[in-house]
C-alpha cells in the first residue's frame, strides 16, 4: 500500500475576509505527480506555499509523512521547491548553482562536484557546468534549477509554474521531460498550473481549485471524462454545459449535465445516427476551420448552442445555415452536481 507523502487536514488559511484556502482535506501519496490546478486566486499556490513553509495555516494541520510541520520553517522540512522565475545566481556558473544546496550543508568538495556531474546527467545537460545562466536558454535554465532542487534529494519536490516562461514548443518538451525525470528519481513531485494540457500530461492525479476548495480529485482520464461539477467540466477542457429546459428536452431530465464536443457528431442529410445513440435536429451557426480540427457551433431546435469537434478526415464541411442533425451516445452525457 502506497504512503502518505502529504496530507492537508481540514486547511485553511485566510488573508483578512479572504479564504484563500477554505478548509480542505486530501492526501499526496508516495511517490505521485500530483498536479493542483485551477485559475488565479484559486487556492493552489497558497497551498504549495503552505507545505514549503512559506507561510501557515490559520487552521488545520500539515503533515509530511505523517510529521506535523504546520509551525515549522521551511529549512525543517525535507522539501525544495521550483520557482517559475527559475531563481539562478547570475554570478555563479551552472555547477556552483547546482551546488549551491550541498555548499550550505557543508558537503564536502570532491563529493559536491560527483553529485553535480551526476544531476547535469540526469536533466541532460552535461558539459555545461561552467556556463553562465545568461548564456543558457530558458528551457536549459529550468533544467538547472530543476538540478539545484533535486540534489539535496528532497523527499517532496514542490513545482510552482515552472513551465509558464516558456514559449509552447518548448513547454511541451519540458513537459515530457520533466514526467521523465520524475520516474526516474522516484520522489513526490507537487507541480502547480493554471494550464490543463500541462495537468493531463503529466500528472498520476489532479486536484482541480476554485475558490479556495478542491472540487474533485482523480487521474487525469477520470477528471476529463467523468467530471462531477460543472466548473471541473470547464474548467478542464471544453464541455457543453446543459440545464434547465435544454436539458430536458435533450436528456429527458432538467438536471445539469455536460458533453465534451468530441463526443458529439454533426450528420448530414440523408446520414443516420447509430444505433442506440440519441439525436436532435439543429442549424449551423458557424464552421472554424483549426487545420486539424473542425468547430462547429449548431443551434439545437430544442433550444440552445452546442459546439461539435470533428477530425478533419476529408474536405467535407457542413456550410453555415445547413439543416443537420446532432448525435451522441447516451454514456457521454455526463450528469453534474447542482450548485
Amino acid at each position: 500500500m502506497t504512503s502518505t507523502a502529504v496530507h492537508f487536514d481540514h486547511v485553511s488559511r485566510h488573508f483578512g475576509d479572504v479564504r484563500a484556502v477554505d478548509d480542505v482535506t486530501f492526501d499526496i501519496l508516495d511517490g505521485e505527480f500530483f498536479t493542483m490546478l485551477g485559475p488565479s486566486g484559486s487556492g493552489k499556490t497558497t497551498c504549495l506555499r503552505l507545505v514549503a513553509g512559506f507561510d501557515q495555516p490559520t487552521a488545520g494541520r500539515i503533515l509530511l509523512h505523517d510529521q506535523d510541520v504546520s509551525k515549522r520553517p521551511p529549512y525543517e522540512r525535507d522539501v525544495n521547491t521550483v520557482f517559475q522565475d527559475y531563481a539562478l545566481f547570475p554570478h555563479m556558473n551552472v555547477g556552483d548553482n547546482v551546488a549551491y544546496g550541498l555548499m550550505i550543508k557543508k558537503v564536502p568538495k570532491p563529493e559536491r562536484a560527483q553529485r553535480v556531474l551526476e544531476m547535469l546527467d540526469l536533466v541532460q545537460l552535461s558539459g555545461f557546468e561552467h556556463r553562465k545562466p545568461s548564456q543558457l536558454s530558458g528551457g536549459q535554465r529550468q533544467r538547472v534549477a530543476l538540478a539545484r532542487a533535486l540534489i539535496n534529494h528532497p523527499r517532496v519536490l514542490l513545482l510552482d509554474e515552472p513551465l509558464g516562461a516558456l514559449d509552447l514548443k518548448l513547454r511541451q518538451q519540458m513537459q515530457t521531460e520533466l514526467k521523465a525525470i520524475q520516474k526516474k528519481v522516484g520522489i513526490t513531485f507537487i507541480f502547480v498550473t493554471h494550464d490543463q494540457e500541462e495537468a493531463l500530461t503529466m500528472s498520476d492525479r489532479i486536484a482541480v481549485f476554485n475558490r479556495g476548495k478542491v472540487e474533485q480529485i482523480g487521474a487525469p482520464e477520470d477528471m476529463y471524462e467523468r467530471p462531477a461539477t460543472a466548473f471541473v467540466a470547464g474548467f478542464l477542457g471544453t464541455s457543453n454545459l446543459l440545464s434547465g429546459e435544454v436539458a430536458r428536452a435533450l436528456t429527458g431530465s432538467p438536471d445539469p449535465v455536460a458533453i465534451r464536443p468530441e463526443k458529439l457528431r454533426v450528420l448530414g442529410a440523408g446520414e443516420a445516427a447509430p444505433d442506440g445513440w440519441r439525436y436532435a435536429p439543429g442549424t449551423i451557426r458557424d464552421v472554424v476551420y483549426l487545420g486539424m480540427y473542425k468547430r462547429y457551433l449548431v443551434d439545437v431546435q430544442t433550444g440552445g448552442d452546442v459546439i461539435v469537434i470533428e477530425q478533419n478526415l476529408d474536405s467535407r464541411a457542413h456550410p453555415r445555415s445547413a439543416q443537420v442533425t446532432l448525435a451522441w451516445h447516451p454514456e457521454h452525457m455526463r450528469k453534474l452536481a447542482s450548485a
